[in-house]
């Protein structure tokens, strides 16, 4: 079965500097034979109500019907998931946090073991912000948290700029290469391997 990752570009600009990392990252994942399929979240997504009623349901899909049911099957089925997004004003891009509260409130301990990684554009700053914030949705489901030389951050502001930043390129080139060795090495861990055991969270919010 070949192997795929799936990316959520949480910009709204077709052709921009998010999805052309996400391409220089599919060049190298395509190299060893894993599929990239990118969706762009752009202003799709509607904000989460807090209803709960996924976690009620435990369905793994929210109960409002947009894309985002479709978008989190894709995550489930994916051995790699990638979230990209442009920096707004020090943080993700408003549509994609939409999408991934959403998606990680209903869906995320599905998750589990799943190999992940964050990718940001900016202008100027804000990029290190951005990506701890991309970075606190897969690091609170037990993923297997992919990594380049530096953080993933490329550097543009008009669509293409961010080819002009050599050491941002290198790095998503890098980071491809390194999420195509972790989902095949947990690929042929299977068997051989156990994935480490997990149970349900003692949730506590310190009022008793």
């Amino acid at each position: 079965t070949k192997m795929k990752v799936v990316a959520f570009n949480g910009s709204p600009r077709k052709g921009g500097n998010t999805e052309i990392c996400l391409n220089l990252i599919g060049e190298e994942l395509s190299k060893q034979g894993i599929e990239l399929e990118i969706i762009q979240v752009g202003t799709r997504a509607k904000p989460c109500m807090a209803c709960y009623q996924c976690l009620e349901r435990g369905d793994g899909h929210c109960i409002q019907t947009d894309e985002v049911n479709g978008w989190i099957d894709k995550m489930v089925e994916a051995d790699g998931i990638i979230l990209a997004s442009p920096v707004y004003y020090g943080g993700i891009a408003g549509g994609m946090k939409c999408f991934l509260d959403r998606a990680f409130l209903a869906a995320g301990s599905k998750l589990h073991h799943k190999v992940g990684a964050a990718v940001v554009t900016l202008r100027r700053s804000g990029g290190l912000e951005t990506y701890q914030q991309l970075n606190a949705y897969m690091n609170t489901m037990e993923m297997v948290m992919a990594t380049s030389d530096y953080w993933q951050a490329a550097h543009g502001l008009e669509k293409g700029e961010v080819c002009q930043d050599t050491e941002g390129v290198e790095v998503m080139r890098k980071l491809g290469r390194n999420i195509a060795w972790l989902v095949q090495l947990i690929e042929h861990g299977k068997g051989t391997v156990d994935a480490p055991e997990t149970g349900a969270r003692t949730m506590t919010n310190f009022v008793r």
